[in-house]
């Protein structure tokens, strides 16, 4: 009965507390115990053994005439200092912002060679204590310089690789007005197709991107992470956009399908205008037609994509082209974040993200092209989504970056 008594005093008293104390009380002692640990120096832990864990990710290259700038992040645990500079194992002159470099801290380091342009290049790192990180050029090319005319190039770059060709597929509207309904899933089908293999596309060039960056900030996690976090975020958009018609008792129209393409599609060319970005900063990229002609309809298809949810009840003008620079106009964004600050780890994060929206906006597809028995992959779905795959796939050979 005591011991009855006393517990129910102590609820009591603990009921008299609010509600966000109870929940900070715990949060604050566990912080109190990490701070006195590391204040301590772990005790009783003893000393580390064996060698200190050094590694470095290498950022950016950027080549001026007679000069090799690298920037570097610490990626791993320990300290690393920088002490030796070697370019095909010969050691040179170099300077740095911070030769000694704390996990995660950032240093330029500006090496004085006289490089020649079009041949390859191993930049060796040595550490105090004797290790060695290296860093490949595989062709040395003068990076450009930042300045109005530059950005105006990365402008009309994207413009013509992401405003462009999506626009123009968008003028498809017509010809998806005007065929038979029965081949209206079938259209919708292919329009999953195109998002699945962008999607792919998408998850496959992040996991590379992520390979190259720093590991200590996620690699190629950040993938991953992107991709849920932007579905997450497009779910509850959708969730939003359709409570808010319900309460306007609005027929729904496949306008806000579309306009869910257009972001996701809009994520997705923001993570393909910083690859185009990022490759003509180092000297990786060939501007030509070639370039522009391959993504101009390997994108071209992507305005399909946006119209076909509105074949029924088509917007007006003005709504149209909002959908087109959704999405086409990330394209320059990403070209210029690409070509002056452009980050592997950054890059890695937004292309995921661009692979969650579209498998998002898929979700929202695949309810059109169930047949008259519920059933999803059918044999003209099937046929569509293929097709899909095929056409992405035939004109990403086209594009090279």
């Amino acid at each position: 009965m005591e011991a009855r008594a006393a517990t129910r005093e102590d609820d009591a008293g603990a009921g008299r507390l609010p509600a966000w104390l109870l929940g900070l009380i715990p949060l604050l002692l566990m912080l109190t115990a990490v701070a006195a640990f590391a204040l301590l120096d772990g005790p009783g832990l003893g000393d580390r053994k064996g060698p200190p864990v050094e590694k470095l990710a290498v950022e950016r290259t950027t080549l001026e005439p007679g000069r090799i700038e690298l920037s570097v992040r610490n990626d791993g645990p320990d300290e690393v200092t920088i002490s030796q500079v070697a370019v095909n194992d010969g050691f040179t002159d170099f300077t740095a912002s911070k030769q000694s470099l704390g996990r995660l801290e950032t240093a330029d380091i500006a090496v004085r060679y006289p490089w020649v342009e079009g041949s390859a290049y191993t930049v060796a790192l040595v550490t105090s204590t004797g290790a060695t990180i290296e860093h490949e050029i595989p062709a040395a090319v003068e990076s450009p310089e930042s300045g109005l005319d530059f950005y105006g190039l990365m402008a009309l770059l994207g413009f013509y690789v992401g405003v462009l060709p999506v626009t123009l597929g968008m003028l498809w509207l017509p010809f998806v007005r005007r065929i038979d309904p029965r081949w209206l899933g079938v259209l919708m089908a292919l329009t999953i197709g195109l998002l699945g293999f962008l999607a792919i596309d998408a998850t496959i060039e992040g996991l590379d991107v992520a390979a190259q960056g720093a590991q200590a900030l996620g690699g190629t996690a950040l993938v991953f992470v992107g991709g849920i976090v932007s579905y997450l975020l497009l779910s509850a958009v959708e969730a939003w956009m359709q409570d808010r018609r319900q309460r306007s008792r609005a027929a729904p129209d496949g306008g806000h399908v579309a306009l869910l393409v257009a972001i996701a599609i809009g994520l997705h060319n923001l993570g393909e205008g910083l690859a185009i970005g990022s490759a003509y900063a180092v000297g990786a990229l060939a501007l030509g037609a070639f370039l522009v002609i391959g993504f101009a309809l390997h994108n071209t298809t992507e305005g399909l994509a946006i119209v076909a949810p509105v074949a029924s009840r088509p917007p007006t003008l003005r709504r149209l082209a909002l959908l087109g620079v959704i999405a086409g106009g990330p394209a320059i964004l990403g070209a210029w974040f690409g070509a002056a600050a452009y980050n592997s780890s950054v890059a890695a994060l937004l292309l995921g993200a661009g692979a969650g929206a579209i498998v998002q906006v898929i979700q929202q597809l695949v309810p059109s092209i169930r047949d008259r028995a519920q059933r999803t992959l059918h044999p003209s779905s099937v046929a569509g989504i293929l097709a899909g795959f095929a056409i992405l796939y035939a004109t990403s050979l086209l594009v090279s970056v």
